[in-house]
C-alpha cells in the first residue's frame, strides 16, 4: 500500500475536448477524491478567433487564438475541478485535409516517438491508474485526435505502468437520437445526404461492444459549465444550444471501451476504477 492517490489521466487533442467526452467522469472522480490529470496535446490555434473569424481568413491570428483558448481551458479545468493540467503545446493541425496539417511543428507532423516520449515522462510522474483517450480513428477522423491516440498507446509501451486503458466512444443506439436532437436545435440544418448518414452510422460502437457505462448525471451541470467556458468556440459547440436542463437530461452517461486491464474486473462495468478500489 502507498499514499499515492488513485489517478485518472485523460489525453485530449484540443482545449474543449476534455469537456465534450470526459467532462462528466473528470468531475465525478474529482468529487470522489481521485486525482484528475488532463493532458492537452495542441494549442487550439486552428479554432475560431474573436468574432468567429475562421482559420485562414483575414484577421485570424493563431497565436492569439491559442492564448485565448489556454485561458478558456484553465476555466474549464476549474469548473471540472481537474487537479493537474499539462499542455504539450503542439500547433493545432486543423481538420483533416487543411493546409495546416502539413505545417512544420503541427501535431500531425510530429513523430509519434517524440510525442510519446514526452507523454511517457508525464505518465511516469503521475503514475495513472486509469488512462483515457480516443480510438484509432480519433472517434471521428480528426488528425489531432488520431495522433493523440497514437502517442498515448506508444507512451504506455515505453513505460512499465499497467493502468486500465479506455477509449471514448458512443453507443450506436444513441447516434440516431443525437442527429434528431441536432436538427431540433439547428433549424437551418439541411437534411444529411446519404453519404453523411452512412458515415455517422459508423461512429461509435454497437451497444454490446461498449464495456463501460459511467453515470455522470449528477455532474452534468459542471460539464455544461466547462463547455461554456470555451466561449470563443461556441459556434462549434452544439451542446450549448440545449441549455443546462436539457443538456443534463441527455448527456448524463459517458461510455468507453476498455482496451487494457490488469484487474480482471467484470464487464460491462459502471466505474472506470472497478477493480482498483
Amino acid at each position: 500500500m502507498t499514499d499515492r492517490p488513485l489517478t485518472l489521466m485523460a489525453v485530449h487533442a484540443h482545449p474543449d475536448d476534455e469537456a465534450t467526452g470526459t467532462g462528466g467522469v473528470l468531475a465525478r472522480y474529482a468529487a470522489e477524491g481521485i486525482r484528475t490529470v488532463l493532458v492537452t496535446c495542441t494549442d487550439g490555434g486552428c479554432g475560431d478567433g474573436p468574432g468567429g473569424v475562421k482559420p485562414g481568413d483575414p484577421g485570424h491570428d493563431p497565436a492569439a487564438v491559442a492564448l485565448m483558448r489556454r485561458q478558456e481551458l484553465e476555466a474549464s479545468c476549474e469548473a471540472l475541478k481537474i487537479s493537474d493540467l499539462e499542455m504539450l503545446d503542439y500547433a493545432d493541425s486543423g481538420m483533416m485535409g487543411w493546409p495546416s496539417n502539413d505545417a512544420p511543428g503541427s501535431f500531425w507532423q510530429t513523430s509519434v516517438e517524440e510525442g510519446a516520449a514526452r507523454l511517457a515522462e508525464l505518465m511516469r510522474h503521475y503514475q495513472p491508474d486509469v488512462v483515457v483517450t480516443y480510438d484509432e480513428n480519433g472517434f471521428y477522423g480528426h488528425p489531432d485526435h488520431i495522433q493523440a491516440h497514437r502517442i498515448t498507446m506508444a507512451a504506455l509501451e515505453m513505460t512499465a505502468l499497467t493502468p486500465k486503458v479506455y477509449w471514448t466512444t458512443m453507443p450506436r443506439s444513441g447516434m440516431q437520437r443525437f442527429g434528431e436532437i441536432m436538427r431540433e436545435f439547428s433549424e437551418d440544418m439541411p437534411e444529411p445526404d446519404p453519404a453523411e448518414t452512412a458515415a455517422m452510422a459508423e461512429i461509435g460502437l454497437p451497444d454490446d461492444e461498449i464495456t463501460t457505462w459511467v453515470d455522470t448525471t449528477a455532474f452534468s451541470g459542471q460539464k455544461f459549465d466547462a463547455l461554456a467556458a470555451h466561449a470563443s468556440q461556441g459556434e462549434n459547440i452544439f451542446f450549448l444550444k440545449m441549455g443546462k436542463e436539457r443538456f443534463g437530461e441527455l448527456m448524463g452517461m459517458e461510455t468507453f471501451v476498455r482496451v487494457k486491464d490488469a484487474t480482471g474486473a467484470a464487464v460491462p462495468e459502471n466505474d472506470l476504477f472497478a477493480g482498483l478500489r
